[in-house]
């Protein structure tokens, strides 16, 4: 969740300022394009599962564990409530419970639609909600760089994952699938918003994000054991569930976090739409899968839009 006419939010105090010395390199998109490295590493370890796990129960499972690693290891989650406004305090109960959201609608979603649908409805559509909510709550208006950049990374993101549709085997749609993936990409927008904006007035990323993710965690242990718990008990679901909370969860929003620090959450969230591309490219080496023509091409082009928002622009070029 580029250049802009107006910053997205006021300059952070003197006391809240990144080091110059180390910042440049480690805030921005490459943390953010990190996190969605691993992000994109989800399905591939998922579907080493043992048979039977329900995908809703792998998710939030992961969730719960890395949420809950996140807040124990943030030095300063447990003060940051009491360091708060009482409106930066409903923010966070706001986007724990849109962090907690995410899991419930996507995975559903994926029954439903299939893993592609729903993919390009929640990830291709969260750049998007995010770009709106900066512009409704005046945080930022549109520009045509990321106007055209996020457009770029949503039309490969579809191409990739959809291509062996246009084969015309594509089946009915589900309505309901649809909008739970919309959902998806809603509250993943919402999260990545309110995260972004702690963090932009001077709250510490690890913090920010080991409150969101250690609420959500504790939001959806009661769904982890009513999906069923049976397969944490076997070896390969122990393992599973560990590397998904501790990569995909608690490394890859604390990277994810970092990079909130200097990148607008519209950006932030359009960068991780390298997540589909990793994940295709997983499936090509790993798991033997095959990538029809038209997908390679939505891979270019999704290389092309990550590169539009990856690259700064010349402080010349800036506002035009």
């Amino acid at each position: 969740m580029p250049n802009r006419t107006t910053p997205l939010t006021p300059a952070r105090p003197a006391t809240a300022a990144p080091r110059p010395s180390r910042t440049p390199r480690l805030d921005g998109p490459a943390p953010i394009l990190v996190a969605a490295v691993l992000w994109g590493t989800s399905g591939t370890v998922g579907s080493l599962a043992p048979a039977g796990a329900p995908a809703a129960a792998i998710g939030c499972a992961g969730l719960t564990l890395g949420g809950i690693l996140l807040f124990l290891t943030s030095r300063r989650a447990r003060s940051l409530p009491a360091s708060c406004t009482r409106s930066e305090r409903w923010l966070l109960v706001l986007g724990a419970a849109a962090v907690a959201c995410y899991p419930v609608a996507y995975y559903p979603a994926v029954a439903r639609t299939g893993v592609a649908t729903a993919t390009v409805i929640a990830l291709g559509g969260a750049p998007v909600f995010a770009g709106l909510l900066s512009w409704i709550t005046g945080r930022a208006r549109p520009t045509a760089r990321w106007a055209g950049a996020t457009a770029a990374t949503v039309l490969g993101c579809a191409l990739l994952v959809l291509g062996p549709r246009f084969t015309g085997q594509a089946g009915t749609m589900d309505l309901t699938g649809v909008a739970l993936a919309a959902c998806g990409g809603l509250s993943y927008a919402v999260y990545s918003s309110i995260g972004g904006t702690l963090i932009t007035r001077g709250h510490a990323s690890d913090a920010v994000m080991g409150v969101l993710f250690g609420a959500a965690g504790l939001l959806v242990l009661p769904l982890v054991a009513f999906a069923g718990t049976h397969w944490l008990t076997t070896t390969r679901g122990a393992a599973v569930a560990a590397y998904l909370a501790v990569f995909t969860v608690c490394l890859a929003y604390r990277l994810f976090g970092h990079g909130l620090r200097r990148t607008p959450a519209s950006t932030a969230t359009a960068l991780t739409l390298g997540e589909p591309a990793v994940a295709a490219v997983l499936g090509v080496a790993v798991l033997d899968e095959r990538l029809s023509p038209v997908s390679w091409c939505g891979l270019g082009v999704l290389a092309l839009g990550l590169v539009l928002l990856a690259v700064p622009v010349g402080p010349g070029r800036r506002g035009r």
